[in-house]
């Protein structure tokens, strides 16, 4: 016995459009409004599955090690059988570094991940937000970590030169009074 070679699409294409396996063709009153109406089901589930699928990757990509596994994604099952992704998400490490340095870097790259999307969510723009006050937050603490430095070796440098021109002027007994009046003030 001899048997015809085709594939499942073909035999389901020839039903849909009426034909019969005969070759004949019959016609069945609202089949081809139907057929367009699941096609176009189809192809919207299919957009929205690269859509969201593209938009986690760009996640990932700027997340620069940050990333906490890969995307997770909900699924719709679509009139043909098939699972399509129509949410998704990347989980990403938000906590501060060891240091102010560190955070503020760390800050930024987390701004870069929400934000790598060419069409973040409201989720994504929060999640930018968050690592915009995170960064000023470091940034405030790094310059009182410098003004401190800097106001210590300020003092210490005030305190020697006082300190020297004391004893400079130890032989004039009113002026070195008043350094060490001023060293104590």
């Amino acid at each position: 016995m001899i048997g015809s070679v085709g594939s499942a699409s073909s035999l389901a294409y020839a039903l849909t459009h009426g034909q019969r396996g005969d070759g004949s063709v019959s016609r069945q009153a609202g089949t081809d409004s139907s057929d367009m109406t699941t096609q176009q089901q189809i192809n919207k589930l299919r957009m929205t599955d690269q859509k969201v699928r593209q938009h986690e990757q760009a996640h990932l990509s700027a997340a620069s090690g940050l990333g906490i596994g890969g995307a997770v994604f909900q699924y719709q099952r679509g009139p043909d059988g098939k699972n399509y992704a129509v949410a998704g998400e990347v989980q990403i490490d938000v906590s501060p570094g060891r240091d102010a340095k560190e955070t503020i870097d760390k800050a930024r790259r987390i701004r870069a991940a929400a934000m790598a999307p060419s069409d973040p969510s409201a989720q994504d723009q929060a999640v930018a937000a968050a690592a915009a006050q995170m960064e000023l937050r470091a940034s405030a603490e790094l310059s009182r970590q410098k003004l401190e430095e800097d106001s210590g070796a300020a003092k210490t440098d005030e305190s020697g030169l006082l300190l020297k021109r004391a004893l400079q002027a130890y032989s004039e007994p009113a002026v070195a009074a008043g350094i060490l009046f001023h060293i104590q003030a």
